[in-house]
């Protein structure tokens, strides 16, 4: 069986990496039984200079983008929309508030070493989207980690410290490196870069072409 490999540049407070994620897993329903993927999450930052009380979602948005806030409001509500059609839990997100999600990341390095980054990264969607919780709480990681099996107590100790932040620091430096300026990016074959959230047919019409190149080439 052929297996491609997929680097997953995200931020758990980018609506549409929920959104592309969510996509991916429909754009590998589509694909045929021989051809595996294995999907690789890196962290990217958002908004690094967001101070650590975080800020108003809109105020955020309208300062980033040069728009109004009524303009990015109604920006959010087709987000919205998009990620209701998926089945995914968005009620909370015109109430959320934009953060620095530095320690977030990495909480998320020790969940990738256990093997479960993935469940965790979709936690924090749900947390974040649905019920505007802070991604960046201590208390609310140390709960998502406890609920994977992960322990409660180092996930604390890793918010409170330093640990992770080189590597994390690191990760996020390489994908720009490559040229990753915005999420979701997906990185396929170590060499294709389809950036955005992509419907599940186009994706899966991108993978199925690379798996051929990959063949001929091989």
């Amino acid at each position: 069986m052929q297996t491609l490999k997929i680097d997953l540049v995200s931020d758990v407070v980018c609506p549409w990496c929920a959104i592309g994620d969510a996509r991916l897993q429909q754009a590998l329903a589509l694909l045929d039984d021989d051809l595996a993927v294995e999907v690789e999450w890196h962290p990217f930052l958002l908004n690094p200079d967001v101070p650590a009380e975080g800020r108003d979602i809109l105020e955020h948005l309208s300062a980033k983008y040069g728009r109004s806030e009524a303009d990015m409001k109604a920006s959010q509500h087709e987000i919205t929309s998009a990620a209701h059609e998926l089945g995914l839990n968005f009620e909370k997100a015109l109430e959320r508030r934009s953060w620095n999600t530095f320690a977030t990341h990495r909480v998320l390095a020790y969940a990738k070493e256990q093997g479960c980054d993935g469940a965790f990264n979709r936690a924090l969607f749900e947390a974040y989207f649905g019920r505007a919780e802070n991604p960046t709480d201590a208390e609310l990681l140390a709960t998502i980690g406890e609920s994977l099996g992960l322990d409660g107590a180092h996930i604390r100790e890793i918010v409170a410290g330093e640990a992770y932040a080189e590597q994390v620091e690191r990760e996020v430096g390489y994908w720009q490196s490559l040229g990753v300026t915005s999420v979701p990016s997906f990185v396929v074959a170590h060499k294709y870069l389809l950036a955005g959230a992509q419907p599940p047919a186009t994706l899966a019409d991108a993978l199925r072409q690379i798996a051929a190149e990959q063949v001929e080439q091989a």
